[in-house]
C-alpha cells in the first residue's frame, strides 16, 4: 500500500468520527473548562448570587443593565493577582471585564453555596 493510500484512508477514517462525535455531541451541553479562569467562572455562574444593596444602588447610579453582572460572570477574566484565593470559608476573586466601553471590575466571595457581589468598580 502507497503512501497517499494510507493518508487517504487516515483522514476519511478521521472524517467519519468527526461526523459521528458532532451527531453525538451536538444536543448535550458539554463544555471543555479545564483552564482556571473558565473553572472558576463555572462554579461562580452555576450558584445564586447574592446582591447587597450598595450594590444594587450602585449599578442604579452607573445606569447598568441587570444583565451586565451575570455577562461580566460568564464572560470575564480572573484576576488572580488580586484575588484572595486562600481564604477558608469564602474565596475573594476579583473579575473584570468591558461593557460598552466601560470597563468593569467585580469582587466576589465564592462561598460554597452562594456568590456574594462585594464590590462593583466602573471606568
Amino acid at each position: 500500500m502507497k503512501l497517499i493510500q494510507r493518508v487517504g484512508y487516515y483522514l476519511g477514517g478521521f472524517s467519519v468520527g468527526l461526523i459521528v462525535l458532532a451527531f453525538f455531541l451536538s444536543g448535550k451541553k458539554t463544555s471543555c473548562s479545564y483552564g482556571p479562569n473558565a473553572r472558576v467562572l463555572k462554579n461562580i455562574s452555576t450558584k445564586t448570587l447574592v446582591y447587597p444593596d450598595n450594590i444594587t444602588k450602585l449599578i442604579t447610579k452607573h445606569q447598568l443593565d441587570s444583565l451586565v453582572i451575570p455577562k461580566v460572570l460568564n464572560h470575564g477574566n480572573v484576576n488572580f493577582s488580586k484575588s484572595n484565593t486562600k481564604l477558608k470559608q469564602c474565596k475573594q476573586y476579583v473579575i473584570e471585564d468591558d461593557h460598552n466601553d466601560k470597563h468593569i471590575t467585580l469582587t466576589v466571595d465564592n462561598c460554597e453555596n452562594r456568590a456574594i457581589i462585594k464590590q462593583v468598580t466602573v471606568n
